[in-house]
């Protein structure tokens, strides 16, 4: 087995938005997202349910009319198909993994 570490989330900038895959397999996929500011993550969803974990700053997520404000160390359950949007209110970093 090999084991592999990375500094994926750490070396993410605060510019505009950022994704990077951290995690791919068949059953799951980890996303490392960077939003700037005042940036937004345009109205896209989700191939499957997925789970957003806050690393650190505070966003405002967007679905089904209703905006939920999250902060670091706060999660979120959403649905596959769903679309949604992404407010960073501070610079913030997130996962999304699904």
């Amino acid at each position: 087995m090999m084991y592999t570490k990375g500094n994926q989330i750490a070396e993410l900038t605060f510019d505009n938005l950022q994704i990077v895959k951290i995690a791919k397999t068949d059953s799951l996929e980890i996303l490392s997202i960077s939003l700037e500011k005042e940036a937004t993550f345009p109205e896209h969803s989700s191939p499957r349910e997925a789970q957003l974990i806050v690393l650190e700053g505070e966003i405002l997520f967007h679905i089904n009319n209703t905006t939920y404000q999250l902060k670091t160390h706060q999660n979120f359950n959403f649905p596959k198909a769903t679309p949604h949007t992404v407010k960073a209110i501070e610079n913030s970093k997130f996962l999304i993994i699904r």
